[in-house]
């Protein structure tokens, strides 16, 4: 069968499905794609401000993977790619209130205040550490304390993986959620040996570590560029489409959408979320829906505000601030938008995106939203030493935001790997599995359409 008659269906239209729809009909093949929104990209959230933008998803990515650049440059989108000011560069960490810059280099680590003197010995005492026997089953808290020390895991693993998942550190697997960490030990006997062989295997692959990638962002913001992509893509997109079920009959799979209609493919990739995929793949397999469910999405609410430069009595000299679990307070982070990219806030003003909730305080989503809203100002505003109130606030709140890869998540994906296996020709794909950022969409995306093809040149000679 030719390639343009075989026909390739796509569910979700965020980063991951974009990709792997533009890899696909580069490919040659006929690509048809489905979504619950009126308009493509995922949880990539821009809005604008009297025409500055304002993103309530990702804010940033990085350029882990050739192939961003790649689909850029090709979609026309590579000029519109913007970088962080090189003021940018510093990460703060709250301690007992005060803002300390968490220290990248060995000279830096050495004076910082952040760590005590006992934390930097136990620190350099990594290099003596064994391997663990715990694989799968051990939390990336408890695989730090062991490596790095308890205070390490609270002023820097921690606050970290609030930034990155909205996790819970004491939850997360090591395994699964930072698989190139784990991998330091596994392969190399630790994490600072690792570090240092690694690069060789990295330039190798034409890859970057994500300590080491740029980062970036669009003069239109985050969703400028799935937009584009979609646009770039000869597929039909089915926007306001929710997808009721998905059935195999007579060798095809038959989607049926809430409107009642339904269509015919001979392929079909899901990047929907996982809940979202449990309700229209459920029926299939009991099993597979059991495990979708359990991935668990914590609440967050993504709160961008600003305020007078010259009511801000600290200076912004970075990228933004996390706090650790033991400051106690209400909110996970801010980042200093205006500060890391251009067209963010006017000339006189600084603007802030701010995180609250995530899976270590999911309740404090359930209550009085202005109310929260409130609090963590006022305690934003103290950290800050601001002396008036914000000029303007917007927020978003996500019911479901970050899918967290928990201890036990190898057993969601040896369920997905069978459900594969059951179903041949039947993917899934998303943030849920092989990672959650940005990049990693890109990277899962050339796996999948490998896959895809594969199973496409077996059985459709």
């Amino acid at each position: 069968m030719e390639k343009e008659n075989i026909k390739i269906a796509i569910i979700g239209t965020g980063i991951s499905g974009l990709s792997i729809a533009w890899l696909l009909e580069k490919e040659g093949y006929k690509v048809e794609m489905y979504d619950k929104n009126p308009i493509a990209g995922g949880v990539t959230n821009t809005k604008y401000n009297n025409d500055f933008v304002m993103d309530f998803g990702p804010n940033s990515a990085l350029e882990t993977t050739p192939l961003i650049a790649e689909v850029a440059e090709a979609i026309g989108m590579k000029e519109e790619m913007v970088y962080p000011n090189e003021v940018a560069d510093k990460r703060y960490i709250l301690k007992n209130n005060e803002l300390y810059p968490l220290p990248t280099k060995p000279n830096d680590f050495l004076k910082s205040k952040l760590f005590s003197g006992k934390a930097k010995l136990r620190l350099m005492m990594e290099l003596f550490v064994g391997k663990s026997k715990d694989g799968y089953y051990q939390s990336i808290a408890d695989f730090v304390k062991r490596r790095l020390g308890k205070e390490f895991l609270e002023y820097a693993i921690d606050p970290f993986v609030s930034g990155v998942f909205a996790g819970d550190p004491h939850r997360l697997s090591v395994k699964s959620a930072f698989p190139k960490l784990y991998r330091l030990e596994e392969k190399y006997g630790g994490i600072f040996k690792g570090v240092v062989l690694g690069m060789r295997e990295r330039k190798k692959r034409k890859e970057k570590s994500k300590s080491h990638a740029k980062m970036f962002s669009f003069k239109r913001g985050m969703r400028s560029f799935p937009l584009k992509l979609a646009d770039s893509l000869n597929a039909k997109i089915h926007h306001e489409s929710l997808i009721n079920k998905v059935e195999k009959a007579d060798g095809k799979y038959i989607i049926s959408t809430e409107d009642g209609k339904s269509s015919t493919a001979d392929v079909v990739i899901s990047t929907a979320g996982a809940y979202a995929a449990a309700r229209f793949l459920g029926h299939l397999s009991s099993n597979v829906e059991q495990h979708l469910n359990a991935i668990y999405y914590p609440p967050v609410i993504v709160l961008y505000v600003n305020y007078k430069k010259a009511d801000i009595k600290k200076a912004l000299d970075g990228f933004g601030f996390l706090i650790p679990s033991l400051e106690k307070k209400t909110f996970l982070g801010a980042i200093w938008s205006s500060t890391l990219f251009e067209n963010r806030a006017a000339d006189d003003e600084a603007a802030f995106t701010i995180f609250i909730g995530g899976a270590k305080k999911p309740e404090l989503l359930d209550g009085d939203a202005d109310k929260l809203i409130e609090k963590v100002l006022g305690e934003f505003e103290e950290i800050m030493s601001i002396t008036d109130k914000p000029t303007f606030k917007q927020h978003k709140h996500w019911k479901k935001a970050i899918p967290q890869y928990n201890l036990g998540h190898v057993e969601h994906d040896r369920a997905f790997e069978e459900f594969e296996k059951e179903y041949p020709g039947l993917f899934l794909a998303g943030n849920y599995r092989g990672g959650i950022s940005f990049g990693d969409c890109f990277k899962n995306a050339e796996i999948v359409k490998d896959r895809a093809k594969s199973y496409i040149e077996k059985n459709y000679k």
